[in-house]
């Protein structure tokens, strides 16, 4: 999604009206309730929010020109990395084996067999069509955020073809984008 992504694949920046801001800060906080309490330090009401659109349906929600979820579509929010980082028990985590990692880091899909094999990790409750963090085995941070095809039951009965879509990673267009000015 964000491999070859820079400033240039940019097309517009709005601030948004309250009402919109309000609407976006509401999304966020269902869908991460951790946040709550840090969420009037995210997207302070005062401060200015920007809805950065680009190319293919994609929205950045950007803060003192820190890009900080991104959206596709009129899909989920999901945060950016450098947030995850910052915040790291806000989403649910799913954990690849040691082999998948170097793939993972090149933009690949997350397979099942790296999510069930003795190295990888799964948590149950995960539904299909949520976004997690991607952590690796032996690792502290997430190395990606991905959206997941099938629930954590079906990936470990199938055992077979893509997970988890592979959404931003490190070291990805929106990793090395620290500002957007």
């Amino acid at each position: 999604m964000f491999k070859k992504f820079s400033t240039e694949d940019v097309s517009a920046q709005n601030q948004v009206k309250a009402s919109v801001q309000r609407r976006i800060r509401q999304s966020i906080a269902e869908e991460y309730p951790g946040l709550e309490p840090v969420l009037d330090d995210l997207l302070p009401k005062k401060a200015p929010l920007i809805v950065t659109k680009c190319q293919n349906h994609l929205n950045l929600v950007v803060v003192n020109n820190v890009p900080l979820f991104f959206n596709i579509r009129d899909g989920p929010y999901m945060p950016t990395l450098r947030l995850l980082h910052q915040y790291p028990n806000i989403m649910k985590k799913l954990q690849v084996d040691r082999g998948a990692i170097k793939f993972v880091l090149a933009g690949a899909n997350i397979m099942c067999p790296g999510l069930t094999s003795p190295g990888g990790a799964l948590d149950d409750e995960v539904e299909a069509d949520t976004p997690v963090a991607i952590m690796a085995e032996g690792k502290q941070h997430a190395l990606a955020i991905g959206f997941t095809k099938m629930s954590a039951k079906e990936i470990r009965a199938m055992n077979k073809g893509i997970g988890v879509d592979n959404m931003h990673y490190l070291n990805d267009g929106l990793w090395k984008m620290e500002r957007l000015d």
